[in-house]
Order: structure tokens, then sequence, then C-alpha cells
């Protein structure tokens, strides 16, 4: 499967018709386990009362001449309500009735406005009992119709509520509120899994932007900066509230340029959005920007020109979200606490229960919905014991943080830095000195041995790093320190690239700012002597694994979006029985390549090295799956899944591991909270949760592993798509969960388990820095922390 093979036509982003549970023997009867204490849990699910009990007829509409416009795709086919009837859900080519045409194909003859005459074809394709996975699909579409009657507006797949919007002056950004809703057959109900959503759109125009790049960087680089900044940017076009993608900018045309409509006319961009939206454009001169359409009815793939002043910004920026201050204040608003987040889904319901015409549409159909969510009871599992040399910690499961408990204390395996570069810039001697000498203080009970490094002044040009490098490495060098000025890309990009490509050795880069406060210098320095123990080899801490001779492997992938023809997957394979020591490989694939040929030599070479460490094969492995995207779940199961047994074959005959394939899915709407004291809160770390609201067609369960400062804890889903492991489904819940404790850049408990985050980490360093697949040599140690 190529990263991009998005599924057919019709995206099934909840994969309704894949059912892998079914070809699991030992899950058949039970997926549930059963240790930890029980806990009573609310979530953000409301069951569907009652349905449809007669058949829905579903229809194929189809255009002659074709039409593009879903709009006007639906005001074609509805003026002719008295032959189709007032109660229909049209999604754009299928159309769901209640009742039976008279005839199997009916041909309908509509009129544009520009008098253009169209024939329209409705055929009967399908009579779906009231039990059919398609009338989820209908259901979703009734749903979102509801939220278009509330007057919500649809940006992307979620609505929002522009009439009521946010607004943060100081920072120039506004928010919109809105709604992430889906309609699905989970284990024993029909049930809405509704979400709050936040849009946030900034103050500014593409205009702005460009103005404000004009002045800083001159006539010169304007265009190309232009470009850096803008393309790849989402607009929403407030005179119609869509989303446009920024493909391109065209600096030949501009507003007072002209195009050709429909009817064959030429037209103005001033003339058009005078006529069509009462609104005048200022600047005539600005350039034009492109958004490819996405959709290819009738192999229709247009372009979308925008102007630049009518397109104000969604989302923000990195250096927006570097900004303490701003994302702070903004969190007052999106991290909504659990009692607000359930108050404003109540709001949400309120309002269907209380509009008369909702209340209308839904009777038509037959459909109504609990206005309550569900409650069931969840499991917390035991906290973990963290071991470091011959020591064992417990932490407080509140905090899910063991940094305090493990201070001071020597680490399973310290590597010394005998010979060692520190390289910085004139300006950054101090800040130089002060790293060293709290290295020279934390280091010892940490049970490293470091040795003084060669300091290297240099110019703080990219150059002159370069230059060090080559003429300083040598081959007994542990690892290289630089220090940077400031963040800018193409410097560290150089560094990471020359270090994990050319000459391959272990390197740690360091902003001078990080270090410039006296408070948390010791702190930051702790972290920096861990971050670099890993890099060259050394290992932190660990927790009990009982299975023996196995292999964890963790996947994550990469879209670069920036050369926009590379997908990086991230392949990281644990090598010792303690689960403390990776082998990490990359696999780069331009357009259009199967991603799946890579995977299988990452995982080739991931058994020989294994074999290599243990002198025998794992008779155990388990694959951790991220980076899947919604509907691909299907290419998965009939196409990867069965690639990683051919490359177990290909091992030997006499080889056949048990091999367990778990999905992991980050982006998920379901939200959990712990009833406590007559009141909502966050559940705790170890929370697991495996019945009510998980999939019956599916070996699925959910973790919360991680805690929060603020705002609503995320679950994380696991989907087992394969599994000839024989476990109980409770051993493969409690593995899940303690490979969450083992992600050594931060001494808790994070949200995947920590493959599945090196794997990440790996294919963004390469992605974002380095484009080409790092040296072999380093594969055995972490070194992109």
């Amino acid at each position: 499967m190529s990263l991009r093979d998005r599924g057919g036509r019709r995206r099934d982003f909840h994969d309704l018709g894949v059912n892998t549970r079914q070809a699991m023997v030992h899950v058949q009867e039970s997926k549930t386990g059963f240790s930890g204490k029980m806990i009573k849990l609310t979530t953000n699910h409301f069951r569907l009362t009652s349905r449809p009990q007669w058949a829905l007829y579903q229809y194929h509409v189809g255009y002659s001449p074709e039409m593009e416009a879903r709009r006007l795709r639906s005001a074609l086919l509805f003026q002719h309500e008295e032959t189709i009837g007032k109660t229909h859900a049209f999604d754009g080519s299928i159309l769901f009735l209640p009742k039976k045409l008279e005839s199997k194909v009916t041909e309908l003859f509509s009129r544009t406005r520009n008098g253009e005459d169209v024939k329209i074809t409705v055929t009967l394709t399908n009579e779906l009992p009231p039990t059919s996975p398609t009338c989820l699909q209908f259901y979703n579409i009734i749903f979102r119709r509801l939220l278009k009657m509330l007057n919500l507006q649809q940006i992307g797949r979620n609505y929002y509520n522009p009439s009521d919007p946010v607004s943060i002056p100081n920072h120039r950004l506004m928010v919109w509120l809105g709604f992430t809703s889906s309609i699905l057959q989970y284990e024993e109900n029909i049930m809405l899994c509704a979400d709050v959503s936040h849009k946030v759109l900034r103050g500014e125009t593409v205009l702005d932007t460009m103005h404000s790049l004009h002045s800083q960087v001159g006539e010169e680089r304007f265009r190309d900066a232009c470009a850096k900044e803008l393309i790849g940017l989402i607009v929403l076009t407030k005179y119609n509230n869509r989303t446009y993608r920024i493909d391109d900018i065209d600096w030949d045309n501009n507003p007072k340029s002209t195009f050709r409509k429909s009817d064959g006319s030429e037209m103005s961009f001033v003339e058009y959005y005078k006529k069509q939206y009462n609104i005048e454009i200022s600047d005539w001169m600005q350039p034009v920007l492109i958004s490819q359409m996405k959709r290819k009815r009738g192999n229709i793939q247009g372009t979308v020109a925008l102007i630049p002043e009518l397109c104000s910004l969604t989302g923000l920026t990195d250096k927006m979200r570097n900004d303490f201050n701003m994302m702070k204040d903004l969190a007052i608003h999106t991290r909504l606490p659990p009692e607000q987040r359930q108050r404003e889904l109540g709001r949400l319901l309120n309002y269907i229960q209380k509009d008369d015409n909702v209340q209308k549409e839904l009777r038509n159909w037959g459909l109504s919905f609990d206005n309550k969510s569900v409650s069931f009871t969840g499991r917390i599992v035991q906290g973990e014991k963290i071991f470091q040399s011959g020591a064992m910690f417990d932490y407080n499961p509140q905090f899910a943080d063991w940094t305090k408990e493990t201070r001071g204390v020597p680490l399973i395996r310290s590597m010394p830095m005998d010979s060692w570069l520190l390289i910085y810039t004139r300006r950054n001697y101090d800040v130089a000195n002060t790293l060293l000498q709290s290295l020279f203080k934390v280091t010892p009970s940490m049970g490293i041995h470091m040795n003084r490094p060669s300091m290297i002044e240099v110019d703080d040009r990219t150059e002159a790093y370069l230059r060090v490098l080559q003429q300083r490495i040598t081959p007994d060098i542990n690892i290289v320190v630089c220090i940077l000025s400031s963040s800018r890309k193409d410097k560290y990009d150089a560094i990471k690239k020359y270090l994990c490509t050319d000459c391959p050795i272990p390197s740690q880069c360091v902003l001078a700012r990080t270090l410039s406060k006296p408070q948390t210098i010791m702190t930051v320095a702790t972290k920096i002597a861990l971050q670099m123990n890993c890099k060259m080899g050394g290992e932190l801490w660990s927790v009990e694994i009982p299975l023996k001779q196995v292999m964890i492997v963790g996947i994550d992938c990469y879209h670069d979006t920036v050369s926009g023809k590379q997908s990086i997957a991230g392949f990281v394979a644990s090598l010792n029985q303690s689960v403390t020591r990776w082998f990490s490989r990359c696999v780069v694939q331009s357009r259009g390549q199967e991603l799946v040929d890579g995977i299988k030599t990452c995982l080739q070479s991931a058994l020989r090295n294994w074999s290599k460490w243990n002198k025998s094969l794992p008779s155990r492995i388990f694959v951790y799956r991220d980076g899947v995207g919604d509907g691909q779940l299907n290419t998965l199961v009939n196409y990867e899944v069965p690639q990683f047994l051919d490359c177990l074959k290909s091992i030997g005959t006499d080889y056949s591991p048990r091999l367990t394939v778990i999905v992991v899915k980050k982006r998920v709407g379901a939200r959990f909270f712990a009833e406590i004291g007559g009141g909502l809160k966050n559940p705790p770390p170890g929370t697991v949760v495996d019945t009510v609201v998980t999939r019956p067609e599916w070996y699925d369960f959910f973790v919360v592993s991680q805690t929060v400062k603020n705002g609503c804890v995320a679950p994380t889903h696991y989907n087992v798509i394969y599994d000839t492991s024989q476990l109980k489904p409770d051993h493969v819940q409690r593995l899940t969960y303690k490979l969450c404790h083992m992600y050594y850049n931060w001494s808790g408990i994070i949200r995947v388990p920590a493959p599945c985050q090196y794997a990440h980490k790996l294919a963004f360093l390469v992605g974002q820095s380095i484009h080409r697949e790092p040296s072999m040599t380093l594969s055995d140690r972490l070194y992109y922390l």
C-alpha cells in the first residue's frame, strides 16, 4: 500500500467493512481482561433509542452532463420533491428514501439557472434492512443534516458555530466552538459519539501575511518567502465558510484577471465577488492563490482560484505554538476540563431536543437519541515497578512520573564520555561553560564517567560548524554537542544530516536560550545527560516483561509535506530481553512506491540483529503499527499483514514465531470521565476500557496511560488485527501498558508504547531534516531522541 492510497472514492472513515475478530478463535467468546480494580466511567456516547423498523431504499443518482458542485446536484434533484417525497437523505451521489419509487430507474429533467438542461437518472441499487451497516452511513448523513439545521457550518469533517465566536484580541485570534460526531454500531447498541471541537482562526488574511513578509525580506526574496510560508496552509473563506489548502501562488494573475464560467462567458474576479457576494476587492495588484480540488467525480479534477485578502488563516504556526503566553490564553478556551466538556455536549443535545424542525426531521425517519451519556465500569490495572541498577521504585500513579524517585540513582548502563566535542559560538562561550560545569555536577551520580571535552569556538554560520565537524571528528569521539544561538532550521538540518549520514556519530544540539535560566540549569543538564547517554547506546530504567524470547516492533509514518514527494516510515525493534535496547531503521519512499517492501527489509534486518544479540530467533513478535489513517485498515489487513508473514517464512522453513499485529490510534473521538465524589474527573493512568464502546467486529481496547495538567485526557485505541499469540486479552493489555513506561526521553508514562514513539521520532527527524536513510552504523542506538 503506498501511504497515499486512501481507499476508493467514498472513504470509509470508520473502517466499517473490516471484521478481523472472526479470524481469531481465542477471542470469539470474550475479548475482555480481568485484572485491576473497577472504576465507574461516563463517556461521550449517546444511545440511539429508536430507529426505523422498515427497509430503507438506496438509489444512485447520476447527472448528464456531469455536475461538479454538490450544492447544485442537490438543488437540481430537489426540484422534484413531488416525485421523491419530502423525506430524503442525499450526500451528492447516494440518495436514501423511506419509500420505493414506482420504477427501478427514474429519469428526471431539471434546468440550471443558466438555462442548461440536465438529465438526472435515479437508479435503485439496494433495499436495506434496518440492521444493514449502510444504514449507519445514512444515520450519519441525517445527523449532519440536524447540525446544519441548527445553523452550524461544516468545515472539514466537523461542524462549527460561527455566530458565537470567542475572541482573543491580544493575540488576534478567534475560536469557533464546534462538534465532531459519528454514529456507529458498538458492542450492544448503535450510538452517537459526539465531542467538542475548536477551530482557531487568525485575525489576519493571507494578504496581511504577504505584506509583513515583504517588509521583512524585501523584493528580491519575497516570492520565495511567500511560497515557503504559505504553501500547504489551510485557509477559510468567510463568504462561503469553506476551507481550502494553498497549493500554489499564481503571480501572473490578479483580481482584474478573468476566468471562464460554466456557461462559457468571461468574468473578472473583481466583478465575480461583487456580483456573487457583494464584496469589494481593495487591492487589485495581489496575486491569486491556487487550490487543487480533491474530488474526482467523473474525473473532473479542478483547481480553485482564491483571492489572498478574502482568505483568513486557520490553525497555528510553529512560532505561535512556541509562544507560551498565547498557548496559555488559548488553552482556557480549547482545553475544557471534563465537567465543562460534558456541559457543552449536553447543550448540543438540548438544542436537538428543543428545536421543532430537528424533532420533525427525526420523527419522519423514526429516529431518536438518548440525551444522557452512557455510563459503565472500566478497570485500573496495577501500576508498574521501575527498575534501575538493582533498585526498585514505585511512583505516584496520579502523576505518572518517576523523575524525583530515580534522581541520583545510577543508570542500568551508562556510557563513558571519554572523548567528546563541545562546539559553540563566541557569544555563547559563557553558556557553554555553564553547561559543562552542570554536566560535571549531575553525571557522577548517574554513573557516567566524563572527561573534559575539546571546546571549539566557531563563527555563527552553518559552513563554520560543518568545517569544524569535518576537521575534528576522529573515530574515538563518543558524541558531539553543538550549542546553537537560534532555532534556525537550516543550521540544525545541516548538522544532523552530516552526523547521521556522511559521518555517523551521536550528536546533541542545544539552544543557548534553554541554558540561560540559572534556576532551571541543573534540571536541563540532567535531561541532556540522560538523552546523550541514550544516544550513545546507554540504558536508563526497565519494567518487568514476563514474556520470554519476545521481540517488540514499533512502526510509524511521516509524510514530508515540504517536498511533498516523500513518505517516511520509522521502524524500531527491541534487541534484548529487558526491552531496553532498540534496533532502528528507516524507509524513505518516493510517491507511489510501496511502503511494505521497505518494512519487509527492516523486519529481516531486525531479526538478523536480534539473532546476533540473543544467539537465537524470537519466538514471539509484537508489532505496534501507528500512523494508519482512517479508512486504511482494510489495506493493512489484506496487504501488510500477509507481507509480514511472507517475510517470516523467508527466514527459514522451520521458523514460525507467534505474531501479533496491533494498530495504535491516537486520534479517537472517545473520551472517558471518572465519576468521583459526585463530579467528573479524568480517569487515572492505567484505565482500560474493553466493553460497551468497543466494536463487536474487532478485538480492540482503549488505554488511558498518560496524565494531563489541564483539559481532558485522551485515550489511545488499540486494535489487534492479527494474533496467533494465544495470550489472554488481559496480558496483551498489560504488555501494552508496560511499554508506555519505556520511552527514555520522558521519565513517566506516555500515550503510546515506547517503540511507536521512537519510530515517530526517527521518521520525524528523517522527514524534517535528513531526507535520506541514516547510516546503519547508528542503528543500535537511539540517536534520534
